[in-house]
């Protein structure tokens, strides 16, 4: 059965809508109180606009021109390396860990799933027709959305500004094709890596590293957590997530040794070149401390 998610509409500057005073005309006659806005953006020329009306209220979200800064010239690279427990993030001198709200995420999900099967059978959906159990499900999916959104805008904010304050380049893997690659792996896995949305931290990242001048890599993924950073041989599992290189010696994490991988091929791709691999050293951050990015 077709339904509509949410009433939204597309407004051109000065046709569809336009800015005056405190309030907002809108094509028709109709206006809108302004209740807020950022104040940084006041000198930029307004653009398209998208009305949207949720849960009883409209809310008028406006583009605004504002010129791409120019990017600087790196000192070198910060590498990504994307998991489902953990983000990376570092160089062959340090390293960052952040940490995933996966879990958190998916306990709304199966709450979610759990109504759903509660109130359903082979043949029939009768949640569907229940208005409390619908918006209790939809609640529960609309919760776990916005868990990944808000941790991929904190860490993509997080990854950027430290890239920014060294005056480092950004490199992270292609995930072009990677739906195809997770359906070769467990359902309970393919099911968190799904709920992550590694296309929305890469988004993110994208956008900030755009707005901020700070330039970004796109590396391939292939290899680079079970080839050698420093020789290129294949490496062997010590332990749990430890890998060992029996031509060099080279011992670290997996995450580390991904990180070193694509800090390499982005160096390559700039031209420069890895200085002699060493595990770096590593430090754990909780993206829920930091403020929302600007």
């Amino acid at each position: 059965m077709p339904t509509v998610k949410s009433l939204r509409m597309w407004l051109t500057h000065e046709l569809g809508y336009r800015v005056k005073g405190d309030r907002v005309e809108l094509a028709g006659g109709y206006r809108l109180r302004i209740i807020g806005w950022d104040r940084r953006y006041d000198d930029f020329p307004n653009r398209e606009a998208r009305l949207v009306f949720r849960e009883g209220e409209f809310t008028l979200y406006v583009a605004k021109r504002v010129p791409r800064p120019a990017r600087y010239a790196p000192k070198g690279v910060l590498a990504v390396d994307i998991n489902e427990g953990r983000v990376v993030v570092g160089n062959s001198s340090v390293e960052v860990r952040v940490e995933t709200p996966v879990e958190r995420a998916l306990h709304y999900r199966r709450l979610a799933e759990r109504l759903q099967g509660k109130y359903s059978s082979t043949r029939y959906m009768a949640w569907l027709r229940r208005r409390g159990v619908r918006r209790r499900v939809r609640h529960f999916h609309r919760k776990a959305k916005n868990i990944i959104e808000d941790w991929a805008r904190k860490t993509a904010h997080i990854i950027v500004s430290l890239a920014k304050q060294s005056q480092l380049a950004v490199a992270r893997e292609d995930l072009t094709g990677l739906v195809e690659s997770l359906r070769r792996l467990p359902k309970g896995h393919r099911t968190a890596l799904i709920a992550l949305g590694y296309r929305r931290l890469a988004f993110w990242m994208d956008w900030q590293a755009e707005k901020n001048g700070v330039p970004i890599l796109v590396v391939d993924p292939a290899g680079t957590s079970s080839t050698c950073p420093r020789c290129g041989a294949e490496l062997v599992e010590v332990g749990y997530r430890r890998l060992r290189c029996p031509n060099c010696g080279l011992e670290a994490d997996r995450d580390s040794i991904a990180v070193l991988n694509i800090e390499g091929r982005a160096l390559s791709q700039m031209g420069g070149s890895l200085t002699t691999p060493t595990a770096p050293q590593m430090t754990d951050v909780n993206p829920n401390r930091w403020g929302e990015p600007p």
